[in-house]
């Protein structure tokens, strides 16, 4: 895996075989940014499900303020450090290892709110829904946030604060883009 644009542009990203993880496809990735790429610069990220730390990281090449990193594999969490250190991009980001409604409430309990949120959790839980509800009903969403789904089947989501902003089929993963006006 790499960076694949911004300042970072070409720099290796480690942890792609970590076990348990899925990363995303740099095409995907591409994708996904030139996408968002308007929303990016600086933003307050979340990327709760974070892995390698790949859309966090691709998030701080493109000019993000801040990025939130968590997990709750410690190697996740190990492999993520390992590449924002590599890359002297540490002061960037916060780190956290927490279960994903843990890391929630935490940002809650902490007002923290995000421009961007990328949720890549394991795709047979179907809890996206549950996270997108999460996030409204603890305020954790600056007006116009955005929110990147990566499913494996669709998901939809009603809420009168969200609009379906971008929907993506690439093979056997859907992306779903959500825009919160709230």
């Amino acid at each position: 895996m790499r960076v694949i644009s911004g300042k970072l542009k070409g720099r290796r990203i480690e942890g792609f075989n970590i076990p348990g993880t899925r990363p995303t496809m740099d095409r995907v990735k591409e994708s996904i940014f030139s996408m968002i790429q308007n929303n990016i610069l600086d933003s307050s990220v979340l990327d709760l499900f974070a892995g390698s730390g790949n859309y966090g990281i691709e998030a701080i090449s493109n000019g993000a303020k801040i990025v939130y990193f968590n997990d709750y594999n410690i190697k996740c969490v190990k492999t993520i450090k390992d590449n924002l250190v590599n890359m002297n991009i540490l002061d960037y980001s916060k780190i956290t290892n927490l279960d994903y409604k843990k890391a929630l409430k935490y940002f809650s309990e902490s007002n923290i709110k995000f421009n961007l949120v990328f949720l890549d959790p394991p795709y047979k839980k179907h809890i996206i829904n549950d996270i997108l509800d999460n996030l409204i009903n603890n305020d954790l969403l600056n007006p116009n946030a955005l929110v990147i789904c990566e499913m494996s089947e669709k998901e939809d989501y009603i809420n009168n604060n969200a609009i379906l902003y971008k929907e993506k089929k690439y093979g056997d993963k859907i992306v779903l883009i959500y825009k919160f006006n709230n």
